[in-house]
């Protein structure tokens, strides 16, 4: 363990249990109705537990069961668990995205640490949004943090192989499109997919998430691909319930592990075990949020070099139990370490650095997690791309990718918003062809709003009908970490911003060119200028209430996508008295 760099502070819920007063006497009074008895009020740490638990969201509902053996390990170690809920994002029912609840649910974490009697927090997450909110929310109060990840599902079967959430979904879709898959076939795998649970199995966003937070050094070694129904996910429930009343001993924060070091890490990690691409708009966020150094074009500098060695869907052929199996997380960190690319002094919460956590990992599967010389992809990480009609940058995910569309020019098939494609993709009379640019506008922060999962558009019928798989798509949009293709996103500014995506007309040639990172409209500044004198923003999808909110105040894509007012650590001062 590292020393303590500073004397401990003051437990910070001595100011609600540690007077003999009329206020300690209520604080402590209304607690015992639970059946605490009054030797807990002693001057022990008070662990929050914040559970994103809910029905509605499908990947987090067996949170309650996961949650009690948080609490052992807290009592064992001489700490007093306490469970609260926040917002609870799911994103397989939250409509009209979950990203658009993302920053409400931080602020419901931050605010419920600062406000209750706590010294520390364990942070329980599973679904896509709730990894960011919970660690941006908890950076914003800088008290003494874990994660641990609810698991992903195991692997789903169908007709005697393998199936993976979300990216099988879209590869049956379009087969049923295609007329090469029965409806009746595609509803069978409804069950087959999602048979037990956890999060998607696939490295979507909450398996990229997963593994972020443990590069980021957030989490005890090997949290992010431990099944949800295994055991050890529940014996690392326990360690970590442990852990963090050590933590708050140590006065071990957030600020101590989330430096920029860290953030190469995880951009590294994402590269490596071939990530989404969301996990840069919730990286920049909490980077803002804890106020560490990282832009976007960081990406592109970190991300060089780094081979795909994770052979997972939706850019190989594996799953996240398969991962588990071979090795983790861990033996990932280790092959990036002996070739250079691991910040290895970087602290994480169990008080080592990140290479002496890893640097003894064991690899039992070179298939699923391949060798340094033999990768899936040799160049896995994220590329940022700019030009004219990117000037902010735009995102693209080499390993989801054709190979021969990453240099490609072609004519703009301009969709103004979801329901313009959604009520014209499939026309038979569609002006396109397999060399098209298909372009979708306001869809970004404040246009939908919330940035949806929408970049990935489906293809054409009819070119899926003669064997296209694949086209360049472009769009302000985020995609599912479960999706694949050759796809520009995050496009910023973004249309709905007045970005130059917005003067996007029918037919513009479009240039796109990976290994230059260039995104180019062909059209003359004197033209662009033109149409921007004609453009008007769209009109807001609901007027009042906390759309109207976020849509004032959102960042763009480049900046993380959080609101203005919440950018910056705010501490956790003791709130004053309630009279």
């Amino acid at each position: 363990m590292t020393e303590t760099k500073r004397e401990a502070r003051p437990l910070r819920s001595t100011a609600w249990f540690g007077h003999n007063d009329r206020d300690g006497f209520i604080h402590r009074s209304w607690m015992r109705n639970q059946g605490l008895p009054s030797h807990v009020f002693d001057g022990r740490p008070v662990i929050g537990i914040c559970n994103t638990f809910s029905e509605l969201t499908p990947c987090n509902a067996h949170f309650r069961g996961l949650a009690d053996y948080v609490k052992r390990g807290i009592w064992e170690a001489g700490g007093l668990p306490l469970e609260f809920p926040v917002f609870s994002l799911g994103e397989t029912n939250l409509r009209p995205t979950a990203m658009l609840f993302r920053n409400l649910a931080s602020m419901d974490v931050e605010e419920s640490i600062r406000g209750n009697p706590i010294d520390g927090v364990v942070l329980l997450a599973g679904c896509d949004k709730t990894t960011p909110a919970l660690i941006m929310g908890a950076a914003s109060c800088d008290l003494p943090a874990i994660l641990l990840s609810g698991g992903p599902m195991l692997n789903g079967k169908l007709g005697g192989r393998d199936i993976g959430s979300g990216t099988s979904v879209w590869k049956f879709s379009e087969e049923v499109s295609a007329g090469k898959m029965t409806v009746e076939s595609f509803m069978e795998a409804e069950a087959c997919m999602s048979r037990s649970p956890g999060h998607c199995m696939t490295m979507g966003t909450a398996s990229t998430m997963a593994c972020v937070s443990e590069a980021l050094g957030l989490t005890l070694p090997g949290n992010a691909a431990i099944p949800a129904v295994d055991s050890r996910r529940n014996v690392l429930a326990h360690l970590t319930g442990r852990r963090i009343v050590e933590m708050v001993r140590e006065d071990l924060c957030p600020s101590d592990i989330l430096v920029r070091d860290a953030f190469q890490n995880a951009a590294r990690v994402v590269g490596a075990i071939g990530g989404s691409t969301n996990a840069v708009i919730h990286l920049l966020a909490i980077a803002g949020r804890i106020g560490t150094q990282h832009e976007l074009s960081d990406w592109d500098t970190w991300g060089r070099g780094v081979p795909t060695l994770v052979d997972l869907m939706p850019s190989g052929r594996f799953l996240m139990e398969d991962f588990f199996y071979a090795g983790g997380l861990p033996a990932v960190l280790r092959d990036l370490g002996e070739h250079g690319l691991l910040q290895k002094d970087a602290l994480t919460v169990n008080g080592q650095s990140i290479w002496e956590s890893c640097r003894e990992a064991p690899v039992h599967n070179r298939q699923v997690i391949r060798e340094w010389d033999n990768p899936l992809h040799p160049e896995g990480g994220l590329v940022v791309l700019r030009g004219n009609l990117a000037p902010r940058g735009a995102v693209l995910k080499p390993s989801a990718a054709t190979a021969e569309l990453l240099v490609h020019r072609g004519r703009a098939v301009v969709f103004e918003n979801i329901e313009d494609y959604k009520a014209r993709i499939a026309a038979p009379d569609l002006d396109v062809d397999e060399t098209s640019v298909l372009v979708l506008k306001n869809c970004g922060p404040k246009g939908y709003p919330g940035m949806p999962e929408v970049g990935n558009m489906g293809l054409p019928p009819k070119l899926l009908e003669k064997g296209v798989r694949d086209m360049v798509r472009l769009s302000d949009a985020r995609m599912s970490g479960t999706a694949y293709g050759t796809v520009a996103l995050h496009v910023a500014p973004e249309a709905a911003a007045g970005g130059p995506l917005a003067l996007v007309e029918q037919g513009d040639l479009i240039e796109l060119d990976v290994p230059s990172r260039k995104l180019h409209l062909d059209v003359s500044d004197e033209e662009l200028a033109r149409r921007a004198e004609q453009w008007s923003p769209p009109e807001p999808a609901m007027r009042g209430g906390y759309q109207s909110l976020y849509i004032e105040h959102v960042q763009q894509a480049d900046l993380g996508a959080d609101l203005d007012f919440l950018v910056g650590c705010r501490g956790a001062e003791v709130p004053r008295e309630s009279h």
